[in-house]
């Protein structure tokens, strides 16, 4: 049996992440925003070590797409922001970033980028999809009662594909749910983290 162990929005929080790399896996991936606007990844760089060969990363909104490549570059992470695997006989796909935030964060992409960048896996047709941003308008992309901060793109193309498993982070508020959607079940991980055992 594979374990793979999911999670999102660590924001810096050194020992968030230590308890976290605790946990026994075959593979950690880390769905974005480890730290906050870019800031501070060199000091978490060494819990993340012991990890190096088995450790999968995306940028989220807090992190350009350059950070994270040259951050792996430099300590033999994997870089998994548009790209897949086979783990455990299941094909994985990752894309980082948000749509955009009021915040005008490092890591955004508009609707029609994330739509485009997320329609290269269609062939691929993964059976797990770990994205930073949510689905638009379900349980884990709600900040409150009527306010939703997810993206359409990536909601669509769960709807189209349905990959078994979908995980995402970005919005703190929806730590821990989980949906069905259609045959896809849907969390967001947050910096508790999910052991998605195959």
């Amino acid at each position: 049996m594979k374990k793979i162990l999911i999670f999102s929005d660590i924001h810096n929080d050194a020992r968030a992440l230590e308890k976290l790399l605790a946990t026994e896996a075959d593979a950690y991936f880390c769905a974005g925003d480890l730290v906050n606007w870019g800031r501070g990844l060199e000091k978490l760089a060494p819990l993340l070590a012991p990890k190096a060969d088995r450790l999968y990363l995306l940028p989220g909104n807090h992190e350009s797409e350059r950070d994270i490549a040259d951050f792996c570059a430099r300590h033999g992470f994997r870089n998994f922001h548009g790209a897949t695997a086979e783990l455990g006989g299941l094909r994985f796909a990752g894309l980082g970033y948000s749509t955009p935030t009021p915040f005008d964060t490092p890591g955004e992409y508009s609707e029609l980028e994330m739509a485009k960048r997320l329609d290269a896996f269609a062939d691929y047709k993964p059976q797990v999809l770990i994205c930073h941003a949510p689905p638009l308008n379900t349980a884990l992309d709600r900040i409150k009662d009527g306010l939703h901060a997810g993206s359409s793109a990536v909601r669509d193309f769960i709807e189209k594909h349905q990959p078994a498993h979908f995980f995402c982070g970005h919005i703190h508020e929806a730590e821990g749910a989980v949906v069905q959607m259609g045959t896809t079940r849907a969390m967001n991980v947050g910096k508790k983290g999910f052991l998605l055992e195959l």
